[in-house]
């Protein structure tokens, strides 16, 4: 999302500081006019360095295990845990230090309890897996920077696609030849959001007030509806879903993606002027196909 995130700020006429992972990185977000620094997110005297002088800190670091195979094994998330539990701290701390007066987390909205056919919001409970724990870690660090004076704010992001995500390549390459192994049942519902209307949602955010918020599509699909979709975008025949007792044997990471989730991102939408510009994934795999040709 900051490759896309940064320049829309940039264009509204925010002066932006990013954080680039490598030099390459670092100079394309150069070029599009950012100031960019490297930082060491788990050093807390390097976060009150970068943050001073802010108004706003955007938290989206994460770190997603390199393929779709590599995700289902608990171990390939231990990264990603610890920036969720010591430097989004350590970067509320920082902004709250430096008298900022908005601080947005990154999380994942697949740590709601299952919810069968029913709309999910922001109010349901919350029962994550054991490799996605510490995303209460990352929103308790936003709720912190409320309660100290600031606005925290916790974007619960639905299943990201896009023609520069990995695991859609490797989806796509699998629905070309008859597969989708999608945990969970086939009428099971999916939330999804594109990377363009997820980095939207975070510049909507910004004038959110303080709080939680599920950033979903419009309409959310059954697995079933999911997979056949983008096999109509991509003109091949509609693939099979293994069967649904699989996921039991498939360890912690397929059962939590297993879950039913038809997320409602009508909070956000009523409290921000953010709508997505894909009402659902049909018209997303459409748009994504067609860019990837």
């Amino acid at each position: 999302m900051g490759r896309r995130v940064v320049p829309s700020l940039v264009k509204l006429g925010h002066e932006v500081t990013a954080v680039g992972r490598n030099p390459e990185r670092r100079e394309d977000l150069r070029r599009i006019g950012a100031r960019i620094i490297a930082l060491d997110i788990f050093d807390a005297m390097a976060d009150r360095r970068a943050v001073q002088g802010h108004d706003a800190v955007v938290n989206l670091a994460t770190h997603i295990p390199s393929s779709s195979t590599r995700m289902l094994f608990p171990a390939a998330w231990r990264e990603n845990t610890r920036i969720r539990q010591v430097a989004s701290k350590l970067l509320a701390e920082a902004a709250l230090e430096a008298r900022a007066r908005i601080f947005v987390q990154e999380s994942f909205a697949p740590i709601y309890c299952d919810g069968g056919d029913q709309w999910v919001d922001e109010s349901a409970p919350v029962e994550p897996a054991s490799y996605n724990a510490s995303v209460l870690d990352a929103e308790r660090a936003a709720e912190q920077f409320t309660q100290g004076g600031g606005r925290g704010i916790v974007l619960r992001f639905a299943a990201f696609y896009g023609s520069d995500a990995r695991h859609i390549v490797d989806l796509i390459g699998l629905v070309r030849k008859g597969l989708a192994p999608m945990p969970g049942s086939p009428e099971g519902f999916v939330s999804s959001i594109s990377h363009d209307d997820a980095a939207a949602a975070v510049i909507a955010a910004l004038n959110a007030p303080p709080g939680i918020y599920n950033v979903g599509d419009d309409e959310p699909l059954t697995r079933r509806a999911y997979v056949d979709a983008l096999a109509d975008a991509l003109g091949v025949p509609h693939p099979r879903l293994p069967p649904a007792w699989l996921t039991y044997f498939m360890g912690p990471v397929a059962r939590g993606l297993a879950r039913s989730l038809r997320l409602s991102n009508a909070k956000l939408k009523h409290s921000t002027t953010w709508s997505p510009k894909y009402r659902s994934i049909r018209e997303g795999w459409r748009a994504t196909v067609a860019d990837m040709r």
